[in-house]
């Protein structure tokens, strides 16, 4: 089954001020019916990086059962680091980058490889939401939570 999970993060302009994620998951069942699940969690004290990152865990972590998975993100780094193998080199090779952003996401990269698991992901760059509304109103999500911190819409079906 494909899934498709949008996802944004805000960091409100502040890397040390309040940010949030959004996560809209999307799926067309074996019957033809489409369900949306939608997430949107408020974290304070952390960057944008960290708060998409976390959108993407939290979207895949909602599947119970392996899915091809098309994954949109408007953070080039966060595609980036996934698509070409970055990650590998910082938690295998102990790579550094910038003011040591790495030793501080390596949590999060571990539990992003553990929340990939058994699904085939594709990581799709979304340059500033064109074309995919979806991520407008992950974008809406994020920044509601970011503003709040505590959960702001959960609804769906299980998968």
């Amino acid at each position: 089954m494909l899934v498709e999970i949008f996802t944004d993060g805000a960091a409100r302009g502040n890397p040390n001020g309040p940010g949030g994620y959004g996560v809209i998951l999307s799926y067309i069942d074996p019957k033809g019916v489409k369900h949306e699940r939608e997430f949107s969690c408020g974290y304070k004290k952390t960057t944008n990086n960290r708060m998409e990152l976390m959108a993407a865990i939290v979207g895949l972590e909602a599947l119970t059962k392996p899915c091809q998975v098309r994954l949109y993100s408007d953070s080039k780094y966060l595609v980036d680091a996934f698509n070409q193998k970055w990650v590998d080199g910082w938690l295998k090779k102990n790579w550094r980058r910038g003011k040591n952003e790495p030793v501080k996401n390596v949590d999060l990269w571990k539990r992003m490889l553990a929340a990939k698991g058994p699904h085939d992901v594709e990581f799709i760059w979304v340059k500033g939401h064109a074309g995919h509304p979806e991520n407008e109103r992950c974008d809406i999500l994020a920044t509601s939570a970011a503003d709040g911190d505590h959960l702001m819409d959960d609804v769906g079906v299980q998968m």
